[in-house]
């Protein structure tokens, strides 16, 4: 098992590198190799009227004439020993990990991220557990209770909930309980829990269901289409057979059977999310890192860019890593060495 966790962490850092070297080589070289100049990109991080004596500034003080190798090592010794920003007459240090500075906030990358994080982890983590628990109790009801008035019902509603849109359904509650009904706060309303625990709940009870409705239709149908596999299985039989309960054959041993690909894309939803929930928060107005995200791409701030994509792709590796540590607890069948 050691020997395991250390393969992947290993793997786990090639595979960062190897994101955050695309996505540089994405935002940085290729407006180069599209015929941009170094003028036209350093314009970017100038303002609305930039002059040339604030674009070769920019130009030296960014490294924008060294080869596209030599600035994604400059941001990579950043991440794992801070680097300094010149920025106008006074130089700002961004301490490890530094995911770069943002010449538009005027601030290192990791302080906003920081800031945001917090809402976006609130946010995935409750609609995490409401679709979790929620999809797999009706998929496990639906499985047990086959071809009955339950389970086609449910699966109609499975299938609404896949394909209604998150900004539809965001929207539609919004109308009925927070703007006709007067249940909850509107968009907009999200306090941080340290601000105001009470404020911080009752915004975020919408866009958790909201959130949830979407994901658990479909963990629903999963956990169904398991069950249903898993209940043939001969080990099944051979539990009923030996006079187990039927509360314990389906708990212990079918439904653990059953939630390994439930585990795998559990891995990769909430790692995304984690990254920020783009559609979610825009709807309710959160200020995460999915809002973040829209609004530094509308800005041109690459910077900000990036780091909310390293961000993302160290969540869905870092939670992919844990799902295959949990398989081997989760289904016995399963040996990591």
């Amino acid at each position: 098992m050691f020997a395991y966790i250390i393969r992947r962490l290993i793997g786990a850092v090639f595979m960062l590198l190897l994101v955050s070297l695309v996505t540089f080589g994405i935002f940085f070289g290729l407006p180069k190799l599209a015929g941009q100049t170094t003028d036209q990109i350093a314009a970017g991080y100038v303002g609305k009227a930039p002059t040339k004596e604030a674009i070769a500034a920019t130009t030296e003080r960014l490294g924008l004439d060294d080869p596209i190798l030599v600035q994604y090592g400059n941001y990579i010794k950043g991440i794992v020993v801070g680097r300094d920003y010149k920025a106008g007459p006074t130089t700002d240090h961004c301490a490890a990990p530094c995911l770069g500075y943002s010449f538009r906030s005027s601030q290192p990358v990791r302080e906003t991220l920081m800031d945001r994080a917090p809402a976006t982890v609130s946010l995935a983590a409750g609609a995490a557990l409401i679709w979790l628990t929620g999809g797999i109790l009706i998929g496990v009801l639906s499985a047990l209770r086959r071809g009955s008035l339950w389970d086609r019902t449910a699966m109609i509603i499975a299938l609404s909930g896949v394909s209604l849109p998150i900004y539809f359904t965001g929207l539609v509650s919004l109308a009925l309980f927070s703007y006709g009904l007067e249940i909850f706060p509107g968009g907009g309303s999200y306090r941080g829990i340290t601000e105001n625990p009470v404020t911080w709940f009752q915004s975020l009870v919408l866009p958790w269901v909201t959130l949830a409705f979407l994901y658990a239709a479909m963990y629903a149908r999963l956990t169904r289409a398991g069950m249903l596999e898993t209940m043939n299985e001969d080990f099944i039989r051979t539990a009923r057979a030996k006079g187990l309960p039927e509360k314990t054959v389906v708990t212990k041993h079918a439904l653990r059977a059953s939630l390994t690909p439930i585990m795998t894309v559990f891995g990769l939803d909430l790692g995304l999310l984690l990254g920020g929930a783009v559609l979610t928060e825009s709807t309710f107005g959160i200020p995460g890192l999915g809002r973040l995200s829209i609004d530094s791409i509308r800005s041109g701030d690459l910077p900000m860019v990036l780091g909310v994509v390293l961000i993302t792709s160290f969540s869905i590796v870092m939670i992919n890593l844990i799902v295959d540590l949990l398989y081997a607890i989760v289904d016995p069948r399963v040996r990591l060495g």
